[in-house]
């Protein structure tokens, strides 16, 4: 089926044959479905934090904070061409005819154009009367700003009275703002191959200024999307795609290949932020608290997690211990037992009860659906009988059951992708990430390229299939914190103005 120059592909790129043909077999049985029992709410399975628990957290947090090595966690690889859909579609029927502007998006965009934190670049390099080709090809293409071809990282998002300011400079400031500790912020942005020049830029132009100004020191990380989680890609007859040069085409897949990343970081605590969930400094208190309240959370888990390690470790758990770890999953982590744990010996669930504390653990924030695409927090059941709180998309729901989907609508919170995790032990060594997750949750895609449509397969989402076996806590945080730049026009909300 392969040919030496299809193997030496493979080894170029590290990707072991055993590899290619599990993610062969996955396009042609596709992934299973997951089975969701009903969507997590206030309660049963979303915690909710009133006000004085709230101050009591961030108290305890800043206290803290300084025990531990801290890490912000930054996917900021992906080019920004989503961003810009409509904006392309116009453009290309613009080149040659003058459009009516009756999409609204469209119509909008031009309105409102001087609102863009953006558009004092533009102006810039904007020839004087320009028509509605000319402003997007100089704000899209190389022949301008080629915000087109950019990750959200580099582009302009917010305008203040002495600068404007890229969504990573907003992601450093919010670094300072939760993620610093003993006056060091720490932060590691995944960036493709192509752009790193230009982060490095950027940040050595920026930081210094922002050191002085916060009275902080910047150490910050980079990391590529390794090679070796791309997927291959096949036809629709589910053979090996290939080009007119008759190589085989492999793609990205997705934000799941990030864990390779994530699981060389070293770091006690480590904050997940998505590149384009950032907000002006008006509305940054509010996320700013929750941030560090969820942390407090994690760190206050963490410490009970590491006192049942050891003492489990040590040989020495007495009765009292043995209930107060139950009573810990049950009540903390919302873990429910089936009958076969219940009715087992003492050492056998002693065993179970080890097997749980020893994963990594996370803490996400959930906030209430208005409506968003994406994932939710979901009890599902798993393959070994247990239930347990996992982040869902509706590609892993079967929408055609109507009893899942049912389920599906009933979800009251969303994931906002607003996590605090720790992937270590007591003794501080690090978890194999990859033990954690659950290769049975990828997704499969139709693309094209070149004009041929082709399937493509993107790996377990880094917080949903990836995390599948993580220590898992769900905690409702305000809207406010919410703020996805998913395409131009989000600019123009009112959050971002």
């Amino acid at each position: 089926m392969f040919s030496q120059i299809d193997l030496s592909l493979f080894q170029q790129k590290g990707i072991e044959i055993d590899t290619i043909n599990q993610q062969l077999e996955n396009f042609r049985t596709g992934f299973p479905f997951m089975n969701v029992l009903r969507a997590a709410t206030i309660n049963d399975g979303i915690k909710q934090i009133d006000e004085k628990e709230l101050n009591s957290l961030i108290e305890y947090y800043d206290t803290e904070k300084d025990n531990y090595d801290v890490l912000k966690f930054v996917p900021a690889s992906g080019a920004a061409t989503r961003m810009f859909k409509a904006l392309f579609e116009y453009m290309a029927v613009a080149k040659n005819t003058s459009p009516s502007q009756s999409n609204k998006a469209i119509q909008e965009f031009f309105e409102s154009l001087t609102k863009f934190a953006f558009n004092e670049s533009l102006q810039k390099v904007l020839p004087k009367n320009a028509d509605d080709f000319t402003v997007l090809e100089t704000l899209l293409t190389s022949e301008g700003l080629n915000y087109g071809s950019l990750p959200k990282g580099l582009l302009e998002f917010h305008s203040y009275e002495n600068e404007v300011r890229t969504a990573l400079q907003e992601q450093m400031i919010d670094g300072v703002a939760y993620a610093e500790s003993k006056q060091k912020v720490r932060l590691h942005f995944t960036v493709s191959p192509e752009h790193k020049e230009r982060f490095l830029d950027l940040i050595d132009y920026i930081q210094p200024i922002y050191e002085k100004k916060y009275n902080v020191q910047f150490f910050i990380e980079y990391s590529i999307q390794k090679s070796s989680t791309d997927t291959i890609a096949v036809d629709l007859n589910n053979e090996p795609f290939r080009n007119a040069a008759n190589e085989i085409l492999f793609r990205p897949a997705g934000h799941g290949a990030l864990l390779a990343n994530l699981s060389e970081i070293e770091a006690d605590i480590v904050f997940i932020k998505n590149i384009d969930n950032v907000v002006p400094d008006r509305i940054k208190p509010v996320m700013v608290q929750y941030k560090k309240a969820l942390a407090a959370l994690l760190i206050q888990i963490q410490r009970k997690i590491y006192t049942f390690q050891e003492k489990i470790e040590n040989q020495s758990i007495s009765q009292e211990d043995f209930l107060e770890i139950k009573i810990f999953f049950s009540k903390d982590l919302e873990i429910k037992f089936d009958d076969n744990f219940k009715n087992s010996t003492r050492d056998t669930q002693l065993e179970i009860l080890k097997n749980k504390l020893f994963r990594p653990i996370r803490v996400c924030g959930m906030v209430k659906n208005v409506g968003e695409p994406g994932g939710g927090p979901f009890w599902i059941q798993n393959n070994d009988s247990e239930i347990s709180l996992q982040i869902v998309e509706s590609a892993q729901i079967d929408l055609e059951n109507s009893k899942q989907q049912n389920i599906f609508v009933s979800s009251t919170h969303f994931n906002p992708v607003d996590l605090i995790c720790t992937t270590r032990n007591y003794k501080g060594e690090k978890y194999n990430l990859f033990h954690y997750r659950n290769s049975k949750t990828g997704f499969i895609t139709k693309k094209s390229q070149n004009g041929a449509e082709l399937q493509a397969q993107e790996l377990p989402g880094l917080w949903n299939g990836s995390m599948s076996d993580w220590n898992t806590v769900f905690v409702e945080v305000p809207i406010e914190t919410f703020n996805p730049v998913k395409t131009v026009n989000d600019l123009l909300r009112e959050e971002h103005q």
